[in-house]
């Protein structure tokens, strides 16, 4: 047996309970020198009690980022270095996901300090004050002051899930934020980070020994499986209805969707997937809405869709594993234009999606794109710790073997008439949720409920198809109603 081994069966201590077998999803990769851990925890800001938002959020990050009852954090930080390894908290909307990964070489030293974090939390008072102060700089000053692609983001979804589980940040507000103490995360870890609770999944060259070591010490988690809470059903949006965040902007950013029904892994998502690549693939230059907007007019660096949840899209090329949803808007962002081309950008975006619904891709687009995602999934998760969360996604959208091998074989069975069905029956471009983060709030409502012209002007001349197609685009009717545009000043956002 090999040192690792050994050293499993020497210390491993069998106890009476077990996380059990139906809650382990295993990817081993016997040629991986690396081992992954992600130990999915069925809790997100869905579980915030009210007063409370951002409460989930703090206790995952008291576990990855503070002190155990073993060691201090500074001292966790020097013991981690040298493995040049580590392990981290995520906490969606529904998922709390605390995952590391090391060489099996350092996995001696690296394994208790892991079990430790998630089972021996010391919950020390100058560690939640220095969260805390974290949460609120990223809610006061980063999200409102230095992501404006984030924050108009973030509107759409508070907008459209205002008053249900999904409508506040998973970091919580200001006020909320400052009212957590640490017998807010004692008690919600007792309750929330439980035995019943996890998923453990496990990747890598690891071997068998240690998930069972791994199954043994999750089985000290406190018991109990806390009651699910039911998915949001957001109220249907009727018309263009508006929202701008007044800020002193020298660019506009927009977000606009709306709720779409179908999940990953039922045969619309997939169809559906096709023609959102098309119309807006995430960082790449051969999305329709980059060629219009960016590329034939140069008014911004990039503008895609989405049809599932995406976060953090400004620091990423590829889909995150572990954000997953019950509920999903389709999406459109539209990375900030002068300010000066907000409206027609608005209405440039709105033709194009209009475009799509009602006269569907070309043969040509279809078999394109189509190859295209084929080979592009691939790239999806290179690595066994992507991979491994792929497959805990997997688990939590209830897929039968591999979202990504579907995906793949799915672009080998899809036809054009099956993606222009899903597109019939989910995208639509008459009732959105539209977000501005922009400067001179009051000017821009009056256009938009005008209706007035938007012409756009270039600093260098334009071929003339393309200034006749931006007349058509400066007239494209909005028919927004002034009672279903409202004005918020960015300070005001995230508070309470």
């Amino acid at each position: 047996m090999g040192m690792a081994t050994l050293w499993m069966v020497a210390s491993m201590t069998w106890a009476a309970d077990q996380v059990p077998e139906s809650n382990v999803v295993q990817l081993p990769v016997a040629s991986d020198p690396t081992i992954s851990f992600r130990l999915w925890f069925r809790v997100g800001s869905q579980n915030d009690p009210p007063g409370k938002e951002g409460l989930a959020a703090l206790t995952g990050a008291m576990l990855t980022e503070a002190a155990t009852e073993q060691n201090p954090y500074d001292r966790i930080l020097e013991r981690l270095y040298p493995m040049a390894a580590g392990y981290s908290s995520s906490t969606g909307v529904e998922m709390t996901v605390i995952s590391g990964r090391v060489h099996r070489d350092n996995l001696r030293d690296y394994y208790p300090l892991l079990v430790e974090a998630v089972l021996a939390p010391a919950f020390r008072q100058d560690d939640l004050d220095r969260l805390k102060s974290d949460a609120l700089n990223y809610l006061e000053n980063t999200l409102r002051y230095a992501n404006d692609e984030e924050l108009g983001k973030a509107v759409l979804s508070q907008e459209i899930f205002a008053g249900m589980p999904y409508g506040h940040l998973p970091s919580g507000t200001v006020q909320a934020v400052r009212a957590i103490t640490l017998d807010d995360i004692r008690n919600f870890y007792r309750t929330y980070f439980t035995r019943g609770n996890v998923v453990i999944g496990l990747g890598g060259g690891y071997e068998d020994e240690l998930l069972q070591r791994l199954r043994t010490d999750l089985g000290r988690l406190p018991l109990g499986t806390p009651p699910q809470v039911p998915p949001p059903e957001p109220r249907p949006l009727r018309g263009l209805r508006v929202t701008i965040v007044e800020k002193d902007a020298k660019a506009t950013a927009i977000s606009m969707g709306y709720p779409i029904q179908p999940l990953r892994g039922t045969p619309d998502w997939y169809a559906l997937a096709i023609a959102n690549s098309w119309l807006g693939e995430h960082r790449n230059s051969s999305s329709h809405l980059f060629q219009v907007i960016r590329d034939q007019r140069g008014l911004n660096y990039g503008d895609y869709s989405y049809i599932e949840h995406f976060p953090n899209g400004g620091m990423l090329t590829k889909p995150p594993q572990n954000a997953c949803r019950r509920r999903q808007l389709f999406e459109i962002w539209i990375r900030p234009v002068p300010n000066e081309t907000r409206q027609f950008a608005l209405r440039a975006a709105l033709r194009e999606l209009k475009s799509l619904v009602d006269g569907g891709l070309t043969d040509a687009q279809f078999k394109l794109t189509r190859k295209f995602l084929r080979n592009y999934v691939l790239h999806y998760a290179p690595t066994t710790f992507e991979r491994l969360g792929y497959a805990l996604d997997d688990r939590f959208y209830g897929i039968p073997g591999s979202h990504l091998d579907i995906f793949r074989r799915s672009m080998d069975e899809v036809t054009g008439a099956d993606v222009k069905a899903a597109v019939q029956r989910h995208l639509q471009y008459d009732n959105l949720q539209i977000v501005f983060v922009t400067p001179d709030a009051a000017a821009l409502k009056e256009a938009l409920v005008s209706d007035s012209p938007s012409p756009i002007r270039y600093a260098t001349p334009k071929p003339a198809a393309l200034v006749a197609e931006d007349r058509r685009i400066s007239t494209l009717p909005l028919k927004i109603r002034p009672e279903d545009v409202k004005i918020i000043s960015v300070s005001k956002l995230f508070v309470k």
